[in-house]
């Protein structure tokens, strides 16, 4: 059966999102919000140590703090709960034990110890004095690069060394290709570890009803399904009678993609004392115990010929795990594997990635997650190689481009890229910046002594995880469209947005689709009750997998609805047409039936084709066939003030592809967040811990993050290659700003130094750090 939408009026259309009055104005609720009777607070004991033996934990004067309920340390919660979860399997894994509560041994400054509730927040906090802890202070191993030395002391000691896990990726005939290489260039590249810093930390409030047995967490998380399942198995509640809400969620970027110890403990007091139980983290606690980002050391080798073709790449990556796993922990690095070639034709690859051991925080998924680290890797390597060969970065970019027809195309890692024009994006950006005309004006000002750098980022990325078979516990998204009998749109879906804006081009989607008012459609999401499977947000897969889930849907019951319209205007449910509210016959205006009679009929059921049940609602579950693959190009214009370090952000260009295009709006905030992240790795932030595990930089005082001030204007545009995977064509764009911009921005400052011979500085491009580079290449 096919029926017809009218003329697309949402889709593609640069609404605002009907989101933002209510945060705009203070009416959101966020899980610190949620206010209930009894509230009882924790608060937790943590390590202050980076690796350490627990001698003994006295909590008795704690426990006769007058408010206080419940002090628990690792050792008396054996038992009584799971350990915390990580969902990777990697042939020959190491995985450590991870306690909610440390028992015997702590392994990174924040590791929490053990957890007091009270009454109130002041004397939870004050709690935490009155425990005294004794520790013997044990080696610490900061350094992966110490960190996989033979002598390294073993973090975990069953394991005997700090080796995580090793995956070694060959395809090619790799010594061959650089036996054969007129140049074989070579450069160590960091990506150093950064902190996510969402706006609003990490909280939990749990409540337990003893009469009905069940367990309601609310939790600023992105996967309340997910969560949902876990808490189940970890604190013994059977999972139908656990519910999961996700209030506001104040930035995420990843670092809410887990199952912390706090979720598990906050529902374990909640269940035990039968009260509510509310856990919100401070700035402090968010910085040294929410998961962190990055951190990989590769050591990289390119193959090119004199004419710039690259036949090979070789590589060494170390991936920093920290002490313990969260839910994808060992998983994340991986993806630097299978992006690592980005958007070039490259035959031989091969590369040995380690996971490593350390005695910091895990890290785990942030913005990005892998292909950033991957991007940074293949770009920087790329310009390298041009500037050896003398070449233009943007000549050599073209000479190992795949061409437009040859997709989908099977990368040498292993992965097929579904579509892409990466002549077409590259093009746009150049023809945006006058490329050529501003490389004169270089030239020009070189002779003034003045040092212009243009730096260029053409990069694939991964995206629309996925495939079951790629991501732990199923990647797959359901949703539930229902129709009411007024006809209006309820839309439930198993994604769990926190910023980008599916409350709204969901809603587009569905307008058009029914032909109907967006105002008439709401998209529910976050709430276990209400729909009652999901994966989750990340991976940019919202909109890719659980739109396409949405979709789908929708067109059941729309089938439905032309079949009762049919029945109603005496009609072929093939000739309707849904529009402005009605459901017409086509060529026949006049023969009309309103869209909300139709489902008064639906649900008053005294007038139903035969064979045909009562009701408006239909559920789908979408396995997607593949990943996605979005590209663009982004190119930078800075100018570096040689006697300080200073860089002037002049321009900075981004041409993305990401699919058809929902709410152009939409997309150019995504991308203008995800390049300021980029830029912030870029030039400013840096997580540092000292040789004794101690966090250096565990507050915003000593941990730079962008400001506005700092940033230019971005210019933002556009192509689009459709992918072939989903219906609606997309491809995902949350990731994309922060996975080009750090290299474009590396890349342009090193080109403004290259006439004094500088090839790589590591990141971040602090004043002083490109000042040193400066005085050392003089």
């Amino acid at each position: 059966m096919t029926t017809m939408a009218g003329p697309s009026r949402m889709v593609g259309a640069p609404i605002k999102r009907r989101e933002d009055p209510r945060l705009i104005q203070g009416l959101a609720h966020y899980v610190d919000d949620i206010k209930l009777v009894d509230t009882l607070y924790c608060t937790f004991v943590r390590s202050d140590y980076g690796h350490a033996e627990i001698k003994s934990i006295n909590t008795e004067e704690a426990k006769n703090l007058p408010g206080v309920l419940e002090v628990i340390t690792g050792e008396e919660l054996q038992g009584k709960v799971g350990l915390i979860p990580c969902g990777a399997e990697i042939p020959g894994l190491n995985v450590p034990e991870h306690h909610a509560l440390a028992i015997g041994r702590v392994r990174f400054v924040g590791e929490p110890i053990a957890a007091v509730v009270a009454t109130d927040p002041y004397t939870a906090r004050d709690a935490l004095d009155l425990i005294d802890v004794e520790y013997e202070e044990l080696p610490v191993v900061v350094d992966p690069d110490r960190a996989v030395e033979p002598d390294s002391p073993a973090i975990h000691e069953e394991f005997g060394n700090n080796i995580g896990f090793e995956m070694p990726l060959e395809a090619g005939d790799v010594d061959k290709a650089f036996a054969e290489a007129d140049h074989v260039v070579s450069q160590r590249l960091v990506n150093q570890r950064l902190v996510p810093n969402a706006m609003e930390t990490r909280g939990v409030l749990a409540q337990y009803l003893p009469g009905d047995k069940t367990l309601t967490v609310w939790s600023s998380t992105q996967v309340p399904h997910i969560l949902k399942t876990q808490l189940s198995l970890i604190v013994g509640v059977p999972e139908h009678r656990v519910r999961v809400i996700t209030p506001e969620v104040g930035g995420a970027f990843g670092s809410k993609l887990n199952v912390y110890p706090e979720e598990v403990i906050v529902a374990y007091f909640a269940i035990q004392l039968c009260r509510p139980v509310k856990w919100i983290e401070t700035r402090s606690e968010n910085f040294t115990t929410t998961i962190h980002g990055r951190d990989q050391i590769a050591y990289v080798d390119l193959a090119v010929k004199n004419d710039g073709t690259i036949t090979g790449l070789r590589a060494r990556i170390l991936a920093d795990l920290g002490a313990s796993y969260q839910l994808l922990t060992p998983l994340i690095p991986t993806l630097t594997n299978l992006m690592i070639l980005g958007c070039y034709k490259i035959p031989n690859v091969k590369v040995e990635m380690t996971g490593v051991l350390t005695n910091k925080m895990a890290t785990d998924a942030y913005r990005g997650a892998g292909r950033p680290e991957a991007t940074y890797v293949i770009e920087r390597m790329v310009d390298i190689a041009a500037q050896k060969l003398g070449m233009d970065a943007r000549d050599i970019r073209f000479k190992n481009f795949p061409q437009p027809e040859e997709f989908p195309l099977t990368m040498a890692t292993g992965v097929t890229y579904d579509s892409g024009n990466y002549q077409g994006s590259f093009n746009k950006a150049l023809e945006i910046v006058n490329y050529d005309e501003l490389r004169k004006q270089q030239a020009e000002l070189r002779q003034q002594g003045r040092y212009m750098g243009i730096g260029i980022s053409t990069y694939a990325e991964i995206c629309a995880f996925g495939p079951s078979a790629a991501v732990p516990g199923g990647g797959w998204e359901s949703s539930t469209v229902r129709i009411e009998r007024t006809g209006k749109v309820t839309v439930l879906t198993g994604i769990s947005p926190h910023g980008q804006g599916q409350e709204t081009t969901f809603a587009q989607i569905i307008s058009d689709e029914f032909g109907i008012d967006i105002d008439d459609i709401i998209i529910v999401h976050g709430d276990t009750g209400r729909q009652p499977q999901g994966v989750g947000t990340f991976g940019s897969r919202g909109t890719a997998v659980g739109g396409t889930a949405m979709l789908i849907a929708a067109r059941q019951v729309k089938e439905k609805v032309a079949k009762i319209a049919a029945h109603l205007l005496e009609a072929n449910p093939d000739d309707l047409i849904f529009e402005d509210g009605k459901i017409s016959v086509e060529g026949s205006p006049a023969q009309a039936v309103d869209f909300a009679t139709v489902s008064m009929e639906a649900y008053a059921a005294v007038n139903l084709p035969p064979d045909t049940d009562p009701g408006l609602e239909a559920i789908h579950f979408f396995e997607p066939k593949n990943f996605t693959f979005p590209f663009g190009a982004h190119i930078a214009v800075v100018e570096v003030d040689i006697d300080t370090g200073e860089i002037d952000i002049q321009r900075y260009v981004a041409v993305d592809d990401i699919g058809n295009i929902i709410n152009p709006l939409v997309v150019a905030g995504q991308v203008h967040g995800g390049i300021a992240q980029g830029l912030g790795q870029a030039l400013y932030e840096n997580t540092v811990y000292d040789e004794n595990g101690q966090l250096l930089t565990g507050s915003l005082m000593d941990y730079a993050v962008p400001k506005a001030t700092q940033l230019p204007s971005f210019e933002s545009d556009h192509t689009i290659t459709p992918s072939p995977v989903n219906p609606l064509g997309v491809k995902g764009v949350g990731e994309a700003g922060t996975i080009a911009s750090t290299p474009c921005m590396v890349n342009a400052v090193v080109d403004a130094l290259s006439p004094l011979g500088i090839t790589h500085i590591d990141m971040p491009l602090t004043p002083n750090r490109v000042w040193g580079a400066i005085q050392d290449a003089k």
